[in-house]
């Protein structure tokens, strides 16, 4: 695409349009969320709902960025930044007619108010009891304390977040139909800083994603369960688990007891991050034997359960990592073996090259030794939450990570911190290019091949296998 020189008006006119109203006029399919909306799609995976939309700003939960509208359109769609600010203005570079449409702060600020109650919670019982398995007992629990009942309307199951003087803050419906698509909805206005949830005197807080995967795993581990401290976090989300933990100073122990899928997997590692930059260490991960703790409740009663989900990015790297050859390291040659297949987009073999010379500058005689303990290191620090960008995105951090490198190896000499610094850098360019060649892997995309003296089709010579 030409370079177009849009002004600082046309810029900021697309950077502010309204994402919830722009979005849904694409097609996209979007829920309310209290204040804010999600974003629901899918892509190889599955369903996703991590992002959330308010206003003409996003934020991406799982992968921890977000921004206005002119990033949401570079990230989300893959576009560049001349295409993004032309879709954003309507395809034409002259000011809109008009701004968009903006909600006004009455609008915006919900009153939370809990629907109205049922007379008795017949239909919530019967379909916890015989569609979810959950104990007679722990429904009764909840629904004493006020937590759970059914709504009058349309009788739909209600789970209540209240906060640490009782009051409802929070409540999320779920239909307890048994045909069609099951309805789920957080009422509007709810402060997301609470959820369903129950504590105890004890240290410990298990987390779930869901008020039914919490009232099972209660069903499917009874004894004292009342001693310690339990919060449903409708989805993945980490703000009721920050207040509870901010509220409840005696919760030292957290067990992440999120789904056995790819959700949860990643949920895992970006959870576990949240928590030790706020303190939190003592952090475990209890995963169901299939994937949540209502399938295997399911299935303890002989029902169709739904199996664990492998995430499929986090297996490939990890695959790919265990293929790695030791090519033993030629330093005079390093520089034009990592540009060469850069260039060609051998990004396996270019891995191999980083992470050898990475052993190099950093391990002496014991080069061979130290790569299998780089690789290690690499498995052990993936984290498949900070892998789900654009492929776009990811050629281009690799190319920063190269250009980085070849430029530290124009040193001639270097002291042992240097060395260090150098090893650090190739480790790095090694766990990029490996992310895209996972990348490639998964999308199976039609690669096409530039001729170029530059290029090669297999590794030079100079590198033996060790």
């Amino acid at each position: 695409m030409p370079y177009i020189p849009f002004t600082d008006e046309q810029k900021v006119l697309a950077n502010s349009v309204d994402l919830e109203q722009f979005l849904r006029m694409r097609g996209e399919k979007l829920e309310r969320a209290g204040r804010e909306h999600k974003l629901i799609y899918y892509d190889g995976s599955g369903k996703h709902d991590s992002i959330t939309i308010h206003g003409s700003t996003w934020f991406d939960h799982k992968n921890q960025i977000g921004g206005g509208a002119i990033k949401f359109m570079q990230e989300f769609y893959d576009m560049d930044f001349q295409t993004a600010v032309q879709e954003l203005l309507g395809h034409t570079v002259t000011p809109l007619s008009h701004s968009p449409p903006k909600v006004s702060a009455k609008e915006e600020k919900k009153e939370f108010r809990l629907p109205e109650a049922n007379t008795n919670m017949h239909r919530v019982y019967a379909y916890l009891i015989k569609q979810r398995f959950i104990a007679s007992e722990i429904i009764t629990h909840f629904a004493k304390q006020l937590t759970l009942f059914e709504d009058k309307e349309h009788h739909n199951a209600v789970f209540v977040g209240v906060d640490e003087n009782g009051v409802p803050r929070q409540a999320h419906k779920r239909s307890t139909s048994t045909f069609g698509n099951s309805f789920r909805q957080t009422i509007e206005g709810s402060d997301t800083r609470y959820s369903f949830a129950h504590f105890g005197e004890s240290g410990k807080l298990f987390v779930f994603e869901a008020p039914i995967d919490m009232m099972s795993f209660l069903t499917l581990y009874p004894k004292d369960w009342q001693k310690h401290s339990y919060i449903a976090m409708n989805g993945v989300y980490e703000n009721a688990v920050l207040t509870a933990l901010k509220n409840h100073s005696n919760l030292t122990e957290i067990v992440l007891c999120v789904d056995n899928d790819e959700g949860g997997i990643e949920a895992v590692d970006r959870l576990r991050d949240i928590l030790s930059e706020n303190g939190y260490s003592d952090v475990k991960r209890l995963a169901p034997k299939y994937k949540d703790w209502n399938e295997v409740l399911k299935a303890k009663n002989g029902a169709a359960a739904l199996p664990a989900v492998l995430h499929k990015r986090k297996e490939e790297y990890l695959h790919q990592i265990d293929s790695l050859k030791h090519l033993r390291c030629r330093p005079d040659k390093l520089t034009s073996q990592i540009y060469a297949t850069f260039k060609n987009g051998q990004y396996k073999y270019l891995a191999e090259y980083a992470l050898a010379g990475s052993a190099f500058f950093i391990a002496g005689k014991s080069e061979d030794t130290t790569f299998g303990k780089l690789k290690t290191k690499l498995k052990t620090e993936y984290k498949p939450y900070t892998d789900k960008g654009r492929k776009a995105q990811k050629q281009r951090n690799l190319q920063d990570c190269v250009q980085k490198v070849l430029s530290d190896l124009k040193l001639t000499a270097r002291t042992r911190e240097q060395s260090v610094q150098t090893a650090k850098l190739l480790y790095g360019l090694a766990d990029s290019a490996i992310r895209m060649s996972v990348e490639e892997t998964i999308t199976a995309p039609v690669q096409e091949h530039i001729e170029s003296a530059d290029i090669v089709s297999e590794p030079e010579p100079c590198m033996e296998f060790g």
